[in-house]
């Protein structure tokens, strides 16, 4: 579970999230707003990527200011582009790399990468140059590298704006199928209709929160 705790971030003078506090403990949560509303912020705040000016955020009870190591092994983070994540010359050397930090033995090493690879129907790429795959390519091997550490909670930021229709689709279906706890910001409002609950972030605060029957049509109302 994670939660915000009267939470404001500030950018220079202006504030970009104004105390908020909120509980996120269900399976599937979408988060959605306009450009420049807070909502990249706020969800780079729910792994300790960025820390709050004021107020705290915790992820099952471990503070992201006082135990952001801790924090980051239960959290995976799945970023819109792709190729922010992807470090390694091939695919298989790339979902190792991420599991360094877990000590495992290189036999459970190498169980963790074969599994994930078939997992998300990515074997015949397991050498392949990351570099030089398709966009959707990419984009599941940089989910694939952040479940390969099988983490509690994903958050995944604007995972599907880089991706065509058919290729957004597919990764927003494998992201809807985990089994972890899945916070997804992003713009692409038909991907929650499914979703357990939608927090709708506008001018620094959650605007709307509710299920996605009733808080998306409420936004699109104020985009007419």
């Amino acid at each position: 579970m994670i939660e915000l705790d009267h939470v404001t971030v500030r950018f220079q003078d202006r504030i970009i999230l104004d105390d908020i506090s909120i509980s996120l403990t269900e399976h599937r949560i979408g988060v959605i707003g306009d450009n420049g509303s807070g909502k990249s912020t706020f969800a780079r705040l729910l792994n300790g990527l960025l820390l709050p000016d004021q107020g705290d955020v915790t992820v099952n009870d471990f503070d992201t200011r006082a135990d952001g190591k801790m924090v980051r092994s239960q959290v995976g983070f799945l970023f819109q582009n792709p190729d922010n994540q992807i470090v390694m010359p091939t695919v298989a050397e790339d979902l190792a790399l991420g599991l360094k930090p877990l000590n495992l033995s290189k036999d459970e090493q190498a169980h963790r990468v074969t599994d994930v690879l078939e997992r998300f129907a990515l074997a015949h790429l397991v050498d392949r140059s990351a570099h030089l795959l398709s966009g959707g390519e990419k984009q599941l091997v940089a989910l694939a590298g952040v479940m390969v550490t099988e983490p509690d909670i994903l958050i995944c930021d604007e995972p599907t704006t880089l991706l065509d229709r058919r290729n957004a689709t597919h990764v927003m279906r494998l992201i809807a199928d985990l089994p972890c706890q899945v916070i997804v910001v992003t713009h692409h409002v038909e991907h929650l209709n499914d979703f357990d609950r939608v927090l709708v972030i506008g001018n620094g605060r959650v605007s709307h929160d509710g299920p996605p029957q009733d808080t998306i049509p409420q936004y699109l109302e104020t985009l007419a």
